[in-house]
């Protein structure tokens, strides 16, 4: 049977969603949660910050360069295996950074956890939008970003209690419970799904690999350096992206040749942004994570330059940012299944911009009441936003085609965060005479230029979704597919061992 569109989640879907939102949420959690260490990590290894810079960026770097891989291999290995590899590459990265001996080791271990992240994160999305079916992906990618936006708010806040009462080693072994429980539950839960039966023309397309890979970890290298030198005309910024760009236009040219010569599919086929729906979907996407990061780094240098907060209680502040978040995602997603994606989209748009403007009227004397509610409204906002966004992105996709799309929506997505962290650091030190209360206004008018752009963007998403009797051909174009998807069945229902509808 199908499913309706107001179907409630079955107990399959629902135990196979918090299995992967339970493995996803260590790599999310640990992206943030080092940056609480940073000083503490500098003291014990009697190296400086810059170095241990290196220990976030060896993460990230690692991450981006495996996304791409994941596009390939989740069709040849399987979901359900690539998933249980990654929990594995990421627990002994995380075993490797708890009883790293000195910071070189750290950063190395560092980048092995990056590999299992850059395995988990797309794959997350892939497995959900896949178990789900178009009916549901609203409210499944709700549940997902509740897990994705508040994991990078509440990150720095459980970095400062490990840090007060343990180790700064436990930020990493205190994975391994968590990990394990979550390998566990994969093993029992995960459906098992058999690899896809690999043609000549569906070998890996190695070019495109060095070329997409390396030059999105360029971008992100580049926008990193920006963000930590607050410079942007540098050597360190000019060279990584001079390198971006040469790699990233040359995987374009072979990614177009490859397919007019016949030569097989590239790793990720560029027409998949003239796709209805999907390039503005993940422009939208990119934009929501600009602001989110921005904000992430806005936020706490105001409450610590400007009103003289240490760093743990301006992590406790950001917490109204992510509880505004955790509490629209799940609702705006399940709306955006019944009603449509456009107009949730320009509501949260609508409502993250007002609060954007008002926080560029925060300063040295505002009651900090204030800057907290409009953290609170710019969380609900960028939560409207994002999870129906997600949603609408999926549904333009037939099955065969999710696995790029992710990767393609999470490059995207963690291309948009580094450009809005680059943007506001160099925003905010070089403010002027105004100092900091002007460099943190100037930041917010830089997201709410974003969040104008999104709303402009919101234009061309799919609207009120047509009634489709029937279930979607998984193998068909998918053009035609309205906002919402055909009913579709679960895949989880058929194929979860011991589960029935």
């Amino acid at each position: 049977m199908a499913h309706a569109p107001d179907a409630h989640l079955d107990p399959a879907l629902r135990r196979l969603t918090g299995t992967i939102l339970l493995g996803g949420i260590m790599g999310i959690l640990d992206g943030s949660m080092i940056a609480a260490a940073a000083d503490t990590l500098a003291r014990d290894f009697s190296t400086s910050l810059a170095t241990i810079s290196w220990v976030s960026t060896s993460y990230l770097l690692a991450l981006t360069l495996t996304i791409p891989v994941t596009t390939w291999a989740v069709d040849r290995l399987g979901g359900r295996r690539l998933w249980l590899l990654g929990l594995v590459v990421f627990l002994a990265g995380s075993v490797a950074s708890g009883l790293a001996w000195n910071v070189g080791a750290l950063i190395a271990a560092r980048a092995v956890q990056g590999i299992g992240a850059g395995l988990l994160d797309p794959l997350m999305l892939t497995l959900l939008a896949r178990a789900a079916g178009p009916a549901r992906t609203g409210r499944v990618m709700g549940l997902m970003g509740v897990v994705g936006s508040s994991g990078p708010v509440f990150g720095p806040v459980a970095g400062g209690i490990i840090l007060q009462s343990a180790d700064w080693r436990w930020m990493f072994l205190v994975n391994v419970p968590i990990g394990l429980a979550a390998l566990l539950l994969a093993l029992k839960i995960l459906p098992e799904d058999d690899p896809g039966t690999a043609s000549p023309a569906d070998r890996l397309d190695i070019l495109g690999l060095a070329l997409i890979g390396p030059g999105m970890a360029a971008g992100v290298l580049a926008l990193s350096q920006s963000a930590e030198r607050a410079a942007f005309v540098v050597p360190s910024v000019l060279v990584p992206l001079a390198v971006a760009v040469l790699l990233l236009g040359g995987y374009a040219l072979h990614a177009l040749r490859r397919r007019e010569a016949g030569g097989g599919a590239p790793l990720i086929d560029l027409r998949l942004l003239g796709r209805r729906g999907f390039a503005p979907g993940v422009v939208i996407a990119s934009l929501a994570g600009l602001a989110t990061f921005a904000s992430l780094f806005a936020l706490p240098l105001y409450y610590q330059q400007v009103r003289g907060h240490d760093s743990f209680a301006s992590a406790l502040l950001l917490i109204p940012l992510g509880i505004g978040s955790a509490l629209s995602m799940p609702l705006a997603g399940r709306l955006s299944d019944r009603v449509g994606t456009r107009g949730l989209v320009r509501g949260g748009s609508v409502l993250a911009l007002l609060s954007a403007v008002a926080l560029t009227r925060g300063g040295a004397q505002t009651a900090e009441v204030w800057p907290a509610a409009a953290a609170f409204t710019l969380g609900a906002g960028l939560g409207a936003v994002g999870a129906p966004t997600i949603a609408s992105v999926y549904r333009t996709l037939p099955a065969r085609l999710v696995p790029q799309g992710s990767s393609v929506l999470y490059m995207l997505n963690q291309l948009g965060a580094s450009v809005g962290i680059a943007v506001v650091a160099l925003v905010m030190q070089t403010a002027g005479d105004g100092g900091p209360v002007q460099g943190f206004r100037s930041a917010y008018w830089v997201v709410g230029v974003a969040l104008a752009l999104a709303l402009a963007a919101a234009t061309f998403l799919p609207g009120r979704p047509a009634p489709a009797p029937g279930a979607v051909d998984p193998q068909s174009d998918g053009d035609d597919v309205p906002d919402a998807g055909t009913p579709a069945r679960s895949t989880v229902s058929t194929h979860v061992r011991g589960e029935s509808e």
